[in-house]
């Protein structure tokens, strides 16, 4: 027969009982208001970051902020540790909290930017109207105050119910991710849902993304005098022209794919028929059997020469993966809209044009983990002067994340 509990005991399981309950049944009209509560903490936080230049490879600003966020990610109660995201500058900053639930979370942001030391100097931030501006204020300082303070208000409902959220800040995102793309693939791997902070340029969230590719073309031709000898060579700058012409049409309007020619050299002097010719096109997909296509059409179209005697050759080398549009994304973007729904808003899933993270994260022919991008706050003017964010956008967005975890956590 087991002893009675004594009084104190009794009074101790009721207390944990309350707060456990009152932990798990937040009304979405509360949680908006603490969002609401939790804005002008977000907007120092944000000062703070965008008032340290950390464009990719800037060591200092990117040393300073990351001492900053290693701080505030162990004040919220995480495990924190760095590696160098080499080849790149800076750290990978990887904090995990510790749950009760059954469910695994990562909350990934980079905190570069594309601008250059003194960029702050010139263009402080500032909060005019119902925006606020700044140097990386929306491309990603904005979704890393979005990972630190949604997790603030999960840990002030004292809401433990997931079992891991991990949260990953990178210092590389702008120039490829070349330090962090594996660490990404591997965390990911060990989460069942993934949430990415880039900007949305309106209340939106993405479920798919585009990947990145390089089409390098070469042509090597012969060298000789333009003026005396022009026959003896082979021109590999009119072959270029020619392959050119023909390789404009690798892209794909129906499947999204878009190869544009953006760069080309050749010879070294006027009066020197040149030998060599190079040139290379950003490429757009988001099916990822269209790098094996173009690379095969190129390949094919090559073979139709202009000037005898060349040699032409392409290369597709392949850089940052698709978010490809899948059944995982779009489950959790219907997620987001029901929730978001309780507060009498609306959220449209979208796919975008650009490449993010998210496609590193993305396991093709997979559900887990379930990839959404664009949790950040609302903003435009990427990489621009004006850069800026939506003031009105920040508690909704907040709202979003932790109304997010607490749902899939269940």
């Amino acid at each position: 027969m087991p002893l009675p509990r004594p009084p104190h005991a009794i009074a101790l399981a009721l207390l944990l009982a309350c707060t456990q309950a009152s932990a798990a049944d937040v009304s979405a009209t509360d949680l908006l208001g603490q969002a609401k509560a939790e804005q002008p903490a977000y907007l120092k936080t944000l000062e703070t970051l965008v008032s340290v230049d950390t464009g990719t490879g800037t060591e200092p600003g990117l040393k300073q902020v990351s001492a900053e966020l290693v701080q505030r990610l162990k004040a919220l109660g995480a495990q924190v540790h760095t590696q160098p995201a080499t080849p790149s500058v800076g750290d990978n900053i990887i904090g995990t909290l510790k749950g009760t639930g059954s469910k695994d979370f990562l909350l990934m942001v980079h905190y570069d930017t594309v601008f250059v030391p003194g960029t702050v100097a010139k263009r402080p931030f500032r909060v005019d109207g119902a925006r606020a501006y700044g140097p990386g204020v929306a491309d990603a300082k904005g979704g890393v105050a979005m990972i630190l303070h949604a997790l603030k208000l999960l840990d002030a409902q004292q809401f433990k119910g997931y079992r891991t959220l991990t949260v990953l800040f990178n210092p590389d995102e702008e120039m490829g991710s070349a330090g962090s793309r594996q660490v990404i693939a591997d965390l990911a791997r060990k989460h069942d849902y993934v949430f990415s902070y880039e900007p949305p340029d309106k209340d939106a969230v993405t479920v798919a993304t585009n990947g990145i590719n390089r089409l390098k073309l070469e042509v090597k031709g012969r060298a000789s005098h333009a003026g005396s000898a022009p026959d003896e060579g082979r021109n590999a700058l009119t072959e270029l022209a020619h392959q050119l012409l023909q390789l404009k049409d690798l892209g794909d309007a129906g499947k999204g794919t878009t190869v544009n020619w953006t760069l080309a050299k050749a010879g070294e002097k006027a009066n020197i028929i040149p030998a060599l010719a190079t040139a290379e096109a950003d490429m757009r997909y988001s099916d990822l059997s269209e790098t094996e296509r173009v690379q095969a059409d190129a390949q094919r179209l090559l073979k139709n020469q202009l000037v005898a005697d060349t040699q032409a050759s392409v290369v597709v080398e392949k850089g940052r993966p698709p978010l490809a549009r899948n059944p995982a994304s779009a489950k959790l973007a219907e997620t987001a809209q029901q929730l978001y729904g309780q507060i009498d808003h609306k959220i449209e899933p979208i796919a975008m044009r650009f490449g993010t993270d998210a496609g590193y994260a993305y396991v093709p022919g997979s559900d887990k983990p379930a990839v959404l991008e664009t949790l950040g706050v609302v903003g435009a003017g990427l990489h621009g002067d004006d850069e800026y964010i939506e003031l009105n956008s920040i508690a909704p967005r907040l709202y979003l994340t932790v109304a997010m975890i607490r749902h899939l956590a269940q």
